[in-house]
């Protein structure tokens, strides 16, 4: 099963290309730090702009880096199902020990039509599936009844919640009846969905406070909530402050600032306001 602090990894750009380098020496960073996951080419991978080459080489850069200390969840989304299914199969045979699977956006499908989706990548690799369920950016929600309905496929062992409903996790353990790995996957309200059953977060602070985001996991996986607030309170402004533009623009201006990349981000992504990068500066300063 897979828990903790899950990292959302950014895609590091040099010039408007891959930036292998920033890349190996990001997650070799992460590793030092303590994250309990890597997830490569999701939405914070900014996956939608990259090509299939660079999609499939950050998948390589990331499984040959990690080299088994910790799950690498490479991002296999499309709506797209045969283009999905490609990025699956090629993230079994470069090491990846699971796939962030999304489906919907632009298609708009039936809740069979996800189903039928999932199912399809489901059969087309051995490697577990973790279910994306981001409805602000794929338009579609996947319901409670759905999620059970695939939880029953036997390699479907969890989900990333970006729903910011915390109800769902609730009807989902109603309906769900085995292992399952219940992933937030939104920083601000991760401490409250553990608390109803979660296990853990896929971050996008992690990117940049790795440290603290483990302990807070941590802690909620020891159950001393205590501790975990504590940390979740040292975390919010940064929380909020990268989101006030669209992500990953502030996620990648902090990591600059920590000399971890360029903050470059591909179009339509723009950079950030003066003002969004001294809010940045300011939660980075005070938190040390």
């Amino acid at each position: 099963m897979f828990s903790g602090s899950l990292v959302a990894l950014i895609t590091p750009f040099k010039n408007g290309v891959l930036d292998e380098k920033a890349l190996r020496n990001l997650v070799r960073w992460q590793l030092d730090k303590g994250t309990h996951g890597l997830v490569p080419v999701g939405t914070t991978g900014e996956s939608p702009t990259l090509s299939e080459e660079e999609h499939k080489r950050v998948v390589e850069i990331v499984a040959a880096e990690t080299a088994g200390q910790v799950p690498v969840i490479a991002g296999a989304g499309s709506n797209n199902p045969l283009e999905a299914v490609e990025y699956a199969r090629h993230a079994q045979s470069a090491g990846a020990d699971a796939l962030l699977c999304v489906a919907g956006y632009y298609n708009r499908p039936s809740q069979e039509g996800l189903y039928q989706h999932f199912k399809l990548i489901h059969d087309s690799v051995d490697l577990p599936l973790i279910i994306y369920n981001i409805p602000p950016r794929a338009i579609v929600d996947i319901s409670p009844e759905t999620l059970a309905r695939l939880a029953e496929l036997p390699g479907v062992l969890g989900v990333k919640d970006a729903t910011g409903d915390l109800a769902h996790i609730s009807q989902e353990r109603m309906l769900i009846n085995k292992d399952f790995s219940y992933l937030s996957g939104e920083d601000m309200t991760a401490v409250a969905y553990n608390a109803s059953g979660g296990r853990g977060c896929i971050s996008v602070s992690a990117n940049v406070a790795p440290t603290l985001c483990a302990k807070m996991q941590s802690a909620c996986l020891e159950g001393d909530y205590t501790a975990a607030l504590k940390h979740h309170d040292s975390l919010a402004p940064l929380h909020n402050a990268m989101f006030v533009e669209p992500s990953p623009a502030g996620v990648k201006y902090a990591a600059s600032l920590l000399g971890l990349c360029s903050e470059e981000c591909r179009a339509p992504i723009l950079p950030l306001s003066e003002t969004s990068k001294q809010a940045i500066r300011n939660c980075l300063d005070i938190m040390g």
